[in-house]
């Protein structure tokens, strides 16, 4: 069993970590990235940019503020850059993936990662789902592929991160309360999505109010799943 739970530990992490500066990072590198990845299917125009760069800056800023460090800040002063270059997609484009990848890389330095990996994904599918559904609402042309693309990226992400750390190995000692209040957040925030998909395939302007009114729920959701599921696997018990 031992030697089982060191493969583990070989492969996601000798340890998993929980602390505010980690989970701040890979929020702000799942919104650079899905952010990242809107400039480049170039559906929007510079003011959705400026959204994502400001968004980036406060979660960014508050990884930073919990633990100053340099790479912390270069991500945030490069989000930061997309302000510049918003009428340039491609270096906007470059600039919310470099950042993305920065606290990406931040988030893995305290031995997570894989679930620095799924997190990220997790968090930035369904907030860039979210910034992205409330942009539609005053630009209603745009298509709706990439709301279904990034709600189904962190759906799947905020499954997969559970599973992660249940693979790695969640105390025996976690108490019951909490264990079944982290696989509820998990569970509602996949059905918060799939209610998302579905209600994005009903061709009226509606359809995507209601979707983004269900992603606004499911941004809290998946937050707490991801910081729970991480204090259990820490042996930290928040409730």
């Amino acid at each position: 069993m031992v030697d089982g739970r060191r493969d583990t530990e070989a492969m996601f992490g000798s340890e998993l970590a929980f602390s505010p500066e980690v989970v701040l990072a890979m929020w702000a590198a799942g919104v650079a990235g899905s952010g990242a990845a809107v400039a480049y299917w170039r559906i929007v125009g510079s003011g959705y940019l400026w959204l994502i760069a400001a968004t980036v800056i406060l979660i960014g800023g508050a990884a930073w503020f919990f633990d100053p460090n340099v790479l912390a800040a270069a991500a945030v002063l490069v989000g930061a850059g997309v302000a510049l270059v918003t009428r340039n997609r491609g270096a906007a484009t470059i600039a919310l993936g470099s950042s993305s990848v920065l606290f990406l890389v931040g988030a893995s330095v305290a031995g997570l990662p894989f679930p620095a990996i799924t997190g990220t994904a997790a968090l930035g599918g369904i907030t860039g789902e979210m910034l992205l559904g409330h942009w539609f609402l005053v630009s209603p042309r745009m298509p709706r592929w990439p709301l279904r693309a990034l709600a189904l990226i962190g759906g799947a992400a905020i499954a997969l991160d559970w599973l992660v750390h249940l693979v790695a190995g969640i105390p025996p000692q976690a108490s019951a309360g909490p264990l079944t209040a982290s696989v509820a957040l998990a569970a509602t925030s996949l059905l918060l999505m799939a209610a998302v998909w579905f209600a994005l395939g009903y061709p009226s302007y509606p359809g995507v109010m209601a979707a983004t009114g269900l992603s606004y729920l499911a941004v809290l959701t998946s937050l707490g799943s991801v910081i729970l599921v991480r204090a259990l696997a820490a042996g930290v018990s928040p409730l």
